[in-house]
């Protein structure tokens, strides 16, 4: 299976008209679309017997609430319709239902909620048909007033996030299933803002591809986990979009083969230039998530002073003790790493080496910077008139934390860089790599967009990290990888993350694919490490064990 595109309303709806002129008639889509929700319905919980709401608006977006009230009917379910606003008149949709005797009742006879309270506080389904992606906000006053109906007759009982529903012979009552179709009601599926009135989704059903804004917060908070559902849409109308959602699938067919005849060296040699003395865990951490996604050999280069206690928590790695100054690697180190680095794959530069100036300029000096730093809108400081000489290329190069901390110090950091660099900034790296005034929040409002223009202005791969973490190409791809996980919002999880995506560098994988697959095995091992033990108190440490049992899921 193949990437999944992630596309603008505006290339909603032109794929919708190209399909309609294609053959395909919106008529013909609108019915694939609601019995594509029905079956997401059925896939979740069985409809029979079930009470099931359905929430119908006046568009395309109530005319699939319509269709999947039929066929949830016809699949035993006791079904109810809530028409907010809708024209009754030459409604096929509407007419089928009514014919099959399905209960609709109208908003405008229901003035004080009550009916409407009543009927989500006895479902077991609710499906939200109110708005679909084209629909502006803020929300209107009448449709926010339904809105809080419909909260009232959830009843607080289902949590942020979690999958809500009766269970099955248990005999306690439980939330509603909330199910969107195609974006919840409330949230903009450009941007991802959502209108204080949002209601919020178990289960998003969306038709051919995302949209954007179901990947972008606030909004992806509000949307559950979502389904995507193949309408008829041709894929060829969609080839030339270039932002996607990371799939199992996909990277499965990423990963290297593991012959049995194979040695150590088939899968890969890693240096990690990593650690100091305040920073001892993250060298730890980063030649473990190498090691964890089958690299053959890591060897961690880093201080003397904190090799044994590294050692203690990576018995399999080899080491390069590098010169130093009470625990922090200094500008003599150069020639030490260059003359070993030419026996490795790959090279990870950057986790817990600290911001002191001693290493700073060891960076500087290994990637051939001029010692020329910025200074704010003041200018520049040069430190010494002359150029660095030349140097050797590393190997694959992938660039993280004070590696990314000590570009961000020189301006046209990036002419330095060789091709296929990787580079692994959280959004307060990102801003400080950019300058200029740029600040976290800033990144934040744009992450795809700004990593996809910094990734082609860089010529590097960039990998934005952060809940949906974004992979981004010089060439204007960009893969969103489908994990919100706060449990991954702790120290060391990025060290984690850089190791992983250095070790399947080495392992012989482009390098936008080895970040593409080392950021989704990163991201599924945080999933398994919240299954296991809760998003509260999760700590990188739980992440190693867990990226070979994310990677075994994901081949199969």
């Amino acid at each position: 299976m193949k990437p999944i595109k992630v596309i603008t309303v505006e290339k909603s709806r032109e794929l919708e008209k190209a399909a309609d002129e294609g053959g395909l008639s919106f008529a013909h889509m609108m019915e694939n679309a609601g019995r594509a929700t029905a079956r997401a319905v059925q896939q979740l919980l069985s409809p029979r017997d079930r009470r099931v709401v359905i929430l119908v608006g006046p568009g395309n977006n109530g005319g699939d609430g319509l269709v999947a009230a039929h066929y949830l009917a016809q699949m035993g379910g006791r079904v109810t319709c809530f028409v907010w606003k809708r024209e009754a008149a030459a409604d096929p949709n509407l007419e089928r239902v009514q014919a099959g005797g399905v209960p609709v009742i109208w908003a405008e006879d229901d003035g004080d909620g009550e009916a409407l309270i009543g009927l989500v506080a006895a479902a077991d389904v609710v499906v939200d048909a109110l708005l679909g992606v084209g629909a502006s906000l803020p929300l209107r006053e009448n449709l926010r007033a339904l809105l809080d109906a419909v909260r009232l007759g959830l009843d607080g009982r289902r949590g942020p996030g979690e999958l809500a529903h009766a269970v099955p012979g248990s005999g306690a009552r439980v939330a509603p299933l909330v199910v969107a179709v195609d974006c919840p009601t409330g949230l903009d599926s450009d941007t991802g803002e959502v209108d204080p009135g949002v209601l919020r989704a178990d289960v998003t059903v969306t038709f051919a591809y995302p949209k954007a804004g179901l990947l972008r917060f606030p909004g992806a908070s509000f949307v559950g986990r979502i389904v995507v559902a193949d309408i008829g849409i041709p894929a060829e109308l969609a080839a030339d979009v270039t932002v996607e959602m990371a799939t199992a699938e996909c990277v499965a067919g990423l990963l290297p083969e593991r012959s049995p005849s194979s040695n150590k060296g088939t899968f890969g040699r890693v240096l990690v230039v990593a650690g100091s003395v305040n920073y001892v865990g993250a060298a730890a951490l980063a030649g473990a998530g190498a090691k964890r996604v089958g690299a053959g050999l890591v060897t961690m280069a880093l201080p003397g002073p904190i090799q044994a206690a590294v050692a203690a928590n990576l018995a399999e790695a080899t080491y390069l003790l590098l010169p130093h100054d009470m625990g922090v690697v200094n500008a003599g180190a150069v020639p030490v790493v260059r003359e070993r680095m030419g026996d490795y794959d790959a090279m990870l530069l950057g986790p817990g080496l600290s911001q002191e100036d001693e290493t700073v300029a060891f960076v500087h000096n290994f990637l051939g910077l001029p010692r020329r730093e910025r200074r704010g809108r003041l200018g520049f400081v040069d430190r010494s008139e002359a150029e660095v000489e030349e140097h050797p290329a590393p190997p694959a190069l992938v660039v993280d934390a004070d590696g990314l901390n000590a570009l961000a110090r020189v301006d046209d950091w990036w002419r330095v860089l060789p091709p296929g660099t990787i580079l692994t900034p959280h959004p307060g790296e990102m801003a400080r790599l950019m300058g200029g005034g740029v600040t976290a929040p800033n990144v934040q409002a744009d992450r795809e967009g700004i990593a996809r223009r910094m990734a082609q202005e860089w010529g590097a791969v960039v990998v934005l990290k952060g809940a949906l973490t974004i992979v981004a190409a010089p060439d204007g791809r960009a893969m969103i990888q489908p994990f919100a996980n706060s449990g991954l919002a702790t120290a060391g999880t990025g060290d984690v993350l850089a190791g992983a995506i250095a070790g399947m560098r080495a392992q012989g994988l482009e390098a936008f694919d080895a970040a593409v697959a080392g950021a989704y095995a990163h991201g599924l091992a945080g999933e398994l490490a919240r299954d296991d033990l809760g998003e509260m108190g999760m700590v990188a440490g739980d992440l190693p064990a867990r990226l070979p049992l994310a990677l075994r899921r994901i081949r199969t």
